[in-house]
């Protein structure tokens, strides 16, 4: 069974992190929710606070299979920033896993240089910040290059999880959950 890291920062965007955890629970991945601090609790950028599973000290060791990065600002600024948070994205990126991150949190793969020579999209907001980043940004709702995968907004949330889904389990999964939630979107 796949193991997914989604790194809780301040400022998250709320829909971001708790539809790809729930999407990917669904799925039967094992999904570790982490608060950057000692305090579990994670109030997103619209005010919603979130209890994370475990703080980040806690999974620094562990072997995932992918790290999800949701975006929001600050928090995708706040993910980037943090040094443990890029050694167990690169980490994992270097032992064959999956790096993904939503809105503004390619801010982030960028900031690890994990998006060099791949296409990739983000919020129009920060695609402007994103040019020196040494990839091809693209305006499709969710681009998967190499072992990354990457998305625009809240309102690609589904699409992203269902295509995380796709590529830790296999389509069918992806494609069963997609017509069971009434996702209308295809699966990217």
């Amino acid at each position: 069974m796949p193991k997914v890291l989604v790194p809780l920062a301040e400022g998250f965007e709320e829909m971001e992190a708790v539809v790809v955890v729930d999407v990917l629970r669904r799925a039967d991945i094992t999904v570790v929710t982490a608060a950057l601090t000692a305090n579990r609790t994670v109030t997103g950028a619209h005010g919603i606070p979130v209890v994370a599973d475990t703080t980040l000290d806690a999974v620094l060791d562990d072997r995932f299979d992918a790290v999800v990065l949701p975006g929001g600002l600050p928090g995708a600024t706040n993910l980037r920033d943090d040094g443990r948070v890029a050694q167990l994205v690169q980490r994992t990126a270097e032992q064959g896993g999956w790096a993904a991150a939503i809105c503004a949190a390619p801010l982030a793969l960028a900031a690890f240089n994990l998006l060099r020579g791949k296409a990739f999209t983000s919020h129009p907001s920060v695609r402007d910040r994103l040019v020196d980043a040494g990839g091809t940004y693209s305006e499709q709702r969710v681009v998967a290059a190499g072992r990354v995968v990457t998305s625009r907004s809240p309102g690609t949330a589904f699409e992203f999880a269902l295509a995380l889904v796709a590529r830790l389990v296999d389509e069918a999964t992806a494609q069963r959950l997609a017509q069971a939630m009434l996702v209308a979107s295809p699966v990217a």
